[in-house]
């Protein structure tokens, strides 16, 4: 296993070199791309077939990724999806929700609510504001197979006071929502914890400790997750889906995780290129690089009021503009349905394309009108 450590920002850093590959555009849920899967411990090369034969028999499966890469997603899909084909009893644990909202993603799998109300309950776009259709397809395919979904994260509050008081600055209250132990025994993690932050412009050395307390409070609060988990559901596999710096040479979370249940794990990671080092994963898989579609936009810059979505700008030349939205106006209804956050705007367009038309509903100056808007485009991922 691998026995050494990395950071976040350091293996992202490296992950992002990956937009020099080549980029297909695929519809949502397309057809994955054939995979490479590297050795690096070894020689040689192994299809994915292959090495899902040996991940069958492991207890948790780590598979990372760049966030925003659309094909470092349908690699986790690929991996979920083979071993629930050969009968591996699943949990998928994801980075991407915090841990109180759990009950949602428990109901959006029963299918007792919509993906439109999971979205707005476990606060999506306020939380981790991602493309949610980077992960559809992963979300999707756990529902449609009743597929336990694990939201692993700490609340965004609480990172947000070790952030701004520090570990041992947190009130006995705050204290009790993170784990007893606290690892720091692994000073090679440390030194290049300390190489990322000395990067950062604007960062004085005396906040580098209060860095590394965000850093640990994420990695420990995670694999408290998955191993409170596994303890009480014993005949489980999960696949744990984090960022690959999370990952990357077992430190952020597997070897954390390992300290609780035992190291009974695999690491995958996609593959770099020339920035890859033999000790970052069990494997890397080469991913042919897709993109998503461009994603419909009304062209409106929006704040909050008392009212509602308060429109604060319009981008000239948008739909919005020729649609004659101004600044001002307050956004009630979108195709007939009520928006009343960026959130509630996002899910209503999810499924909305550039070019498509919409009917907006707001107020303005007391008077409620509707007009018909054609929606642009956003860059594309």
């Amino acid at each position: 296993m691998p026995a050494n450590s990395f950071r976040i920002t350091a293996i992202l850093l490296l992950l992002l070199l990956l937009g020099a590959c080549r980029e297909m555009e695929v519809k949502e849920g397309g057809q994955v791309p054939a995979y490479q899967v590297v050795i690096p411990q070894g020689v040689g090369n192994r299809d994915l077939e292959d090495l899902l034969a040996e991940l069958a028999g492991k207890r948790v499966i780590y598979v990372g990724e760049t966030h925003s890469r659309y094909g470092h997603h349908l690699l986790q899909l690929e991996v979920i999806r083979g071993l629930y084909e050969r009968g591996v009893d699943l949990a998928i644990g994801m980075e991407f929700f915090q841990k109180p909202f759990q009950k949602w993603l428990d109901a959006w799998i029963a299918g007792e609510i919509s993906e439109a109300e999971m979205l707005e309950k476990t606060q999506w776009y306020d939380r981790w504001r991602f493309d949610y259709r980077l992960y559809r397809p992963i979300l999707r395919f756990a529902r449609e197979h009743h597929i336990p979904v694990i939201a692993l994260n700490i609340p965004r509050e609480l990172t947000e006071q070790v952030s701004e008081k520090g570990i041992g600055g947190l009130d006995k209250e705050a204290r009790a929502q993170l784990p007893a132990e606290i690892d720091r025994s692994d000073q090679a993690y440390r030194e290049r914890l300390h190489k990322v932050f000395s990067r950062h412009q604007g960062k004085e050395e005396s906040q580098f400790e209060r860095f590394l307390d965000v850093q640990y409070t994420w990695d420990e609060g995670m694999a408290q997750s998955v191993a409170d988990y596994l303890e009480k559901h014993p005949e489980k596999t999960m696949v744990v889906l984090a960022g690959s710096g999370h990952l990357a040479y077992g430190s952020g979370i597997p070897s954390r995780v390992a300290r609780r249940i035992g190291g009974d794990y695999l690491i995958i990671l996609p593959a770099t290129g020339d920035k890859d080092e033999p000790e970052m994963a069990d494997y890397l898989v080469g991913v042919e690089q897709k993109k998503l579609p461009p994603r419909a936009l009304m062209g409106v810059m929006i704040g909050s009021s008392a009212k509602g979505v308060k429109v604060e700008g319009v981008t000239p030349g948008s739909g919005a503009e020729q649609a004659g939205l101004r600044k001002g106006d307050i956004l009630l209804a979108i195709d007939g349905q009520p928006v009343s956050s960026l959130a509630g705007i996002r899910v209503r367009l999810l499924d909305r394309h550039p070019g498509d038309r919409i009917s907006v509903r707001f107020e303005r100056d007391g008077k409620v009108e509707e007009k018909t808007l054609v929606l642009g485009k956003a860059s594309p991922h």
